[in-house]
């Protein structure tokens, strides 16, 4: 006996630990499992049944994923049968009869389509028995159609006439039910039988002793009156035609349009979700395969826009109250919100990559939708760009404000998506002008704003061809990424690139000052090292070309301010180019007073001093740089642009253009003066010059007078009009090509330099400098040689 009980005790033991082994958890089981999942082992979690995990598996392998529910509705598997629709849970899903509609066992809500057993609720006639009476009749005149038949088995006739009742006997016939005393009359089924007078648009429903038409589901009551047989007609949903540009000839559209028509065509209103979810498969199909038509893709996308919008806010109609969210395996989003239309909340609409806020007053309009409901939807769809990758943005009503921010004209735009096309629509259709603002939030990709660009909430606007542009005009977008917007259609997110420059200007620019520095460092070494060439006059042109050169050399590589922001460096390269510019025209006055001692007065030695010449050319920059400085506190220097002066601040304009403009006023009097003066020297010297000579020669000592004396930079006085491109082409041209024109002038129009530059060519290569060699490259130049005693080639 005590053997027995030793092993029943071991069995025992066994039993239980086994018990417990299979009850027991894994050890070491992660503490990241999220809600709605179960721990399976020390490295990963398992979803509960009706969740899934982001990356569409059960299992949780990381700690940043989630147990998403599975909205079962949008399975065809989770069919609810006629009549009926299905409604997700949090794990699982039920299915409740449509209004109008209930269970056989009076219960609110059933599994699956099997136990579908939804009806009519069809006025009811009960015969009822008093106590004291042993037969209750119900009286239904013979001669008249009640919608009862008596039943042959069985039956009896009884003749009475009630108190209160017509004298003439009624017959009616009744059925004993088994050994209960409980008698009713057998109903006939006007509907099945097919006696009854419904619009073939309508839907006969049985009751007991009649049948009423209604609509369908969806549908809507044109004639008639609500119920009533012969006059009740109904008209379908209207969907629109989706005929996309037939004139295109497109195969893919046409068979695009061929397949929805046939969807909407099958719609069954208890399967409003598949039908949801089938028409954006479809939408995303044809948007990723190849497009046959290489125009027209903005036509296309506005229609597809125009009838997706139309197209789901009717099926909404047939969707349960509440939310409705599906996403396709293209990543195209959609979100509904489904409420009553007398709601006041403020409600949010959302999913992935879109969210919006809204007065749930909006939805409706002035005109309300047929069962009582609105739908707010968002549909959000990144193949979209595919057919606007090509597409412009309407600055009709910014591009002033534009211009004079930037200080250019803006010539062209490219812009940039960063976000999905998301298409927004409501039960009112009126949307143009709401009476309050809708706020978005829209999911992109995050950039860092450089120059000359800007992040904009921005909407497709149609134009009446079909085709469209992109707007902002009722729409802003905060520093957190909220949009606001005063009406609805699809937006999207988009970085705008203003090229404010005309490319063939810049180049212009930069070929031009490049030759100009090499020709004012030429200029330089010459007046340097050229010591027969070496007078006041000389060094007037020395530090003319310095001041250029130093100018020309910061605007080439600092002017642009790439970073957008107005930084130190910024301002301190405005401030150079203020001084520099300044100086190199004070240094062009002194040429013009140089220039009218030598051909006016005819007194070589009755210059300025080179004291006063310095203090002139430098001092008199320096101080309206200071004065400027301090008076705007270096707020004025710099801009979002460009790195020089901003006009539109505290009057910086005539610090620099004032003294500009009084230099070459003088300096064009003083041209006037020298020229009228050559012109008498040329007769009085050489009457017998020829006059096609003499105009010549004339000829290129003004040009010369022009440039060196800065009249050229006159034109950017009457540069009123940004817009004036040929008057822009020709100022940049001439000026940023100053240099070459000084060092042909100064150089290579000069004997002294020439022969110069052949010794050191001879001394270069060895050879033997001759006189001859070198006052052969003169010829014709010495017929002016006594208007030009410093030899410097003016």
């Amino acid at each position: 006996m005590r053997g027995v009980s030793c092993h029943l005790l071991l069995v025992v033991c066994i039993l239980l630990n086994l018990s417990e082994a299979g009850t027991r958890k894994p050890e070491n089981c992660p503490k990241w499992c999220p809600a709605n999942s179960v721990c399976f082992s020390n490295k990963r979690c398992e979803c509960k049944p009706g969740f899934i995990s982001d990356n569409d598996s059960k299992w949780i392998t990381n700690p940043s994923e989630n147990c998403e529910d599975i909205n079962e509705c949008l399975q065809p598997e989770a069919s609810c049968g006629p009549n009926a629709i299905c409604e997700n849970s949090e794990g699982s899903y039920s299915c409740m009869c449509n209004l109008g509609y209930k269970l056989l066992s009076g219960a609110e809500s059933f599994a699956n389509r099997s136990e579908n057993t939804c009806h009519g609720m069809a006025f009811r006639m009960l015969c009822v028995y008093h106590k004291h009476i042993p037969l209750s009749v119900v009286l239904f005149p013979a001669s008249v159609n009640t919608g009862m038949t008596p039943v042959p088995s069985r039956s009896h006739t009884v003749t009475t006439a009630p108190e209160n009742l017509p004298e003439q006997p009624t017959t009616v016939h009744w059925t004993q039910l088994g050994d209960s005393e409980e008698r009713t009359p057998k109903d006939v089924d006007e509907c099945s039988s097919g006696q009854h007078q419904c619009h073939s648009s309508t839907i006969c429903e049985n009751t007991i002793g009649s049948y009423i038409c209604h609509c369908r589901p969806g549908w809507k009551q044109i004639s008639g009156s609500q119920n009533e047989p012969k006059n009740t007609i109904c008209q379908e949903p209207p969907f629109p035609t989706w005929t996309l540009l037939p004139t295109a000839h497109s195969q893919t559209l046409s068979r695009f349009s061929v397949e929805v028509k046939n969807l909407l065509r099958d719609f069954n209103p208890a399967m409003a979700n598949y039908t949801i979810q089938k028409l954006i498969e479809a939408v995303d199909k044809l948007l990723e395969a190849p497009m046959d038509i290489e125009t027209q893709t903005q036509q296309v996308a506005t229609l597809l826009l125009s009838n997706l919008e139309q197209s789901l806010r009717t099926l909404a109609q047939f969707l349960p109250k509440g939310p409705f969210t599906y996403t396709s395996p293209s990543n195209t989003e959609l979100s509904l919100m489904v409420k009553e239309q007398d709601n006041k909340d403020v409600t949010t609409v959302h999913h992935n990559q879109a969210w919006m806020k809204l007065d749930w007053a909006l939805t409706s309009g002035a005109k309300s939708s047929e069962n009582g409901y609105s739908v707010a939807g968002i549909l959000s769809s990144p193949n979209l760009k595919n057919l606007l990758a090509q597409t412009s943005l309407n600055l009709e009503q910014r591009r002033a404000a534009l211009e004079d921010f930037y200080g250019s004209p803006v010539s062209n735009i490219t812009l940039k998506f960063l976000s999905n096309i998301n298409s927004i629509f409501l039960t009112n259709t009126d949307t143009e002008k709401l009476a309050s603002n809708v706020t978005f939030k829209f999911n992109f990709t995050s950039e860092k704003t450089k120059a000359r660009q800007e992040l904009m909430c921005a909407f497709w606007k149609d134009h009446d061809n079909g085709s469209g542009y992109w707007d902002t005009d009722g729409c802003f977008m905060n520093d957190t990424g909220f949009c606001h917007c005063n009406h609805l259609t699809s937006f999207a997110i988009l970085m705008a690139q203003y090229h404010v420059e005309d490319p063939r200007l810049i180049l212009i620019t930069k070929v031009g000052l490049l030759l100009s520095l090499i020709c004012l460092l030429l200029c330089i070494l010459t007046f340097l090292l050229v010591k027969p060439i070496h007078s006041s006059r000389t060094m007037v042109h020395l530090h003319l070309c310095i001041c250029l050169f130093l100018g020309s050399l910061i605007f080439l590589v600092g002017v642009e301010n790439e970073g957008g922001e107005v930084s130190l460096r910024c301002r301190l390269v405005a401030g150079m180019l203020h001084f520099c510019f300044l100086a190199a025209f004070c240094w062009m006055a002194l040429e013009g007073v140089e220039l009218y001692f030598l051909v006016v007065r005819v007194f070589q030695g009755q210059g300025l001093s080179t004291w006063y010449r310095c203090l002139i050319g430098y001092g008199v920059p320096l101080l309206i740089v200071i004065i400027s400085m301090a008076a705007v506190k270096m707020d004025g220097y710099g801009h979002a642009t460009y790195c020089w002066l901003d006009f539109r601040k505290h009057g910086l304009l005539w610090s620099f253009s004032g003294p500009v403009a009084f230099i070459i006023f003088c300096n064009a009097a003083i041209f006037v003066i020298t020229v009228w003066k050559l012109t008498n020297k040329f007769s009085e010297i050489n009457p017998n010059m020829k006059k096609l000579r003499k105009a010549r020669v004339l000829t290129i000592t003004a040009i010369a007078q022009l440039l060196v004396l800065g009249c050229t930079w006159g034109f950017g006085l009457f540069l009123f009009n940004p817009h004036s491109t040929w008057l822009s082409y020709i100022f940049t041209l001439l000026n940023c090509m100053q240099g070459l024109f000084l060092y042909v002038m100064f150089c290579l129009l000069n004997k002294k330099v020439r022969e110069e530059y052949w010794k050191w060519a001879c001394m270069v290569t060895g050879n033997k400098y001759t006189e001859f060699n070198s006052s052969s490259t003169g010829t014709g130049t010495s017929q002016t040689r006594a208007l030009r005693p410093s030899e410097s080639g003016m």
